[in-house]
């Protein structure tokens, strides 16, 4: 099959809220220093109240990746769960902004659009909070088989193999993938997910992943 994108990747569609912070806010609000923490929604809005004016952008960590190899002109599609709403309006225009693919449906009905709250330290250390929202919604019926078969690497972002409907997803996508000689790759985003799923992480890579991303933690 003719390969229509170079990259497809599936994770959180996020907006991310980034504001600069000293080292007494992060330590006041008890965030752990450099790591992302979980959030519900109003512990999202207490802290957004009280943080410094900041950028609003797309975001989440595979769609970024696809930001990038889009300005590198690469042909790419992300698939990702947004709601119905005001920012999951922004985040798929700003996606297709930048020529990226985006077919995902959005959410009707239920929690709003996933946001990252980002602080920045002088020293350039980003520590955030995540609400995860709609993002974690996204469920196998969200992946579209056209958009896998048709890629030359499908990329997952391990922060979404913390919700078991998106795990069901991943498997989905992988037998897709492998089922078309395509590559698939995986990031293993942050300590905290593979502390949580280590197991179900190492069958994963060991049966389906070919390229593996992680830091030295």
């Amino acid at each position: 099959m003719t390969e229509l994108f170079d990259v497809a990747a599936i994770g959180n569609a996020i907006v991310d809220v980034i504001a600069p912070a000293d080292e007494g806010f992060i330590a006041g609000e008890g965030l752990s220093r450099g790591a992302m923490t979980l959030v519900d929604e109003a512990r999202g809005r207490e802290l957004y109240a009280r943080m410094a004016p900041g950028v609003e952008t797309s975001g989440g960590s595979a769609a970024n990746t696809v930001a990038g190899l889009s300005s590198l002109g690469a042909r790419t599609a992300f698939l990702g769960k947004v709601a119905d709403d005001q920012l999951g309006e922004v985040f798929a225009h700003d996606l297709r902004a930048i020529g990226a693919h985006f077919p995902s449906q959005p959410l009707r009905g239920g929690p709003a659009t996933a946001r990252c709250l980002v602080n920045v330290t002088p020293d350039g250390q980003r520590t955030m909070c995540t609400f995860l929202g709609a993002s974690v919604e996204f469920t196998d019926d969200d992946i579209d088989p056209a958009v896998i078969e048709q890629a030359s690497i499908v990329y997952l972002e391990g922060y979404l193999f913390d919700a078991e409907a998106a795990r069901r997803a991943f498997a989905k996508a992988a037998g897709l993938a492998r089922a078309s000689g395509r590559m698939i790759a995986l990031t293993l985003s942050d300590g905290f997910v593979v502390e949580r799923h280590r197991a179900a992480l190492l069958g994963f890579i060991s049966s389906q992943v070919d390229l593996l991303f992680a830091n030295e933690a």
